[in-house]
């Protein structure tokens, strides 16, 4: 028997059901923005996937780029289950991507812990680093 196909509405029911403050955003539905840490995850449901994303920081163009882009790697590498780290542009972005098919709550909320652990232990590093 098939399960019915996942939809923002999911999504919202699990953010609620987590007891996590959000909002929607955007003229198109299944855009929101959650709080967190001093900053906000933006959580897009954008079929076939739900993508989570942090803006972490900016990147000054220098010598400190080296050490940013290595502890962003070993981060990635010891640190990090469900997300990683990574440049769009000129800004560090911390992102996940799940399957809306199979979205499940257990999986979202392990997903939005691991970001919030992330951000708690590992944001004002990578800030002090994006900036040198």
């Amino acid at each position: 028997m098939l399960g019915r196909m996942r939809s923002a509405k999911d999504a919202e029911a699990y953010l609620a059901r987590l007891n996590r403050q959000f909002e929607e955003v955007g003229e198109k539905p299944g855009t929101y923005v959650l709080p967190s840490n001093g900053t906000q995850i933006a959580l897009r449901v954008d079929t076939p996937l739900v993508v989570l994303r942090v803006h972490i920081g900016d990147v000054a163009k220098g010598d400190g780029e080296v050490a940013l882009f290595r502890r962003l790697l070993q981060l990635n590498a010891k640190g990090l289950v469900h997300a990683s780290y990574g440049l769009e542009d000129d800004r560090v972005v911390l992102s996940a991507a799940l399957e809306l098919e199979n979205l499940d709550f257990n999986e979202l909320e392990a997903t939005l812990d691991e970001i919030d652990v992330a951000l708690a232990q590992q944001l004002p590093e990578l800030r002090k680093l994006a900036q040198k």
